[in-house]
């Protein structure tokens, strides 16, 4: 009990200090709410494809899957996020998310999206999920990122380069693709109020 003590009198700020440190962590507190509701962060738990073009670089990107074979059995996050279980997954999706939106706030986007190696493992991993079948009459059944990387045999996009997405490797590939907008994150009584 006073180690618990001593631990929430450490944490406790002088009287003279806890106006003032109230105040600061209580915008902090707001700013983290403003970020996330502008940012859409909730719209990242689900798995639909229109939560992608929230990053307008992806809009190339969602254009080609639309029009492609995959668009009827798998949407992005089924190819571009562990699907073995919910906490790999949800790990996997902060993990990534986090780092795009370092990425893209800090305008630091490549012109050629390329994608990393913990993201070519979760590729591979899908395609052979959902490829079980097919996989089992070619060599890169058993290929894994890491063992193509040590030359030992492809991985399935090594062949399968333009599948789903085609040719597109930049957003000035597709200027004029048709995408969902981002829904506003400007509540409606606000937007009302600007018409006026």
């Amino acid at each position: 009990m006073a180690l618990v003590r001593n631990i929430v009198g450490w944490l406790v700020p002088p009287p003279q200090w806890r106006v003032p440190v109230i105040v600061l962590l209580g915008a902090f507190c707001g700013i983290v709410v403003y970020a996330a509701i502008v940012s859409n962060a909730v719209s990242y738990l689900s798995d639909s494809p229109a939560t992608c073009v929230n990053c307008h670089i992806m809009a190339p990107h969602y254009a080609t899957w639309q029009h492609s074979s995959h668009r009827e059995h798998a949407t992005c996050s089924d190819c571009h996020v562990p699907q073995d279980n919910i906490f790999r997954h949800y790990y996997y999706k902060a993990k990534d998310g986090s780092r795009h939106a370092a990425i893209f706030t800090m305008r630091a986007e490549p012109d050629v999206i390329m994608m990393h190696e913990a993201g070519k493992m979760v590729v591979q991993e899908n395609c052979i999920r959902c490829h079980d079948f097919t996989n089992e009459r070619v060599s890169a059944y058993h290929v894994t990122a890491q063992s193509a990387r040590r030359g030992e045999g492809k991985l399935c996009f090594d062949c399968h380069r333009d599948v789903p997405h085609g040719t597109v490797r930049s957003a000035a590939a597709a200027p004029h693709a048709r995408v969902p907008l981002p829904t506003s994150p400007m509540p409606e009584w606000l937007q009302e109020r600007l018409r006026k």
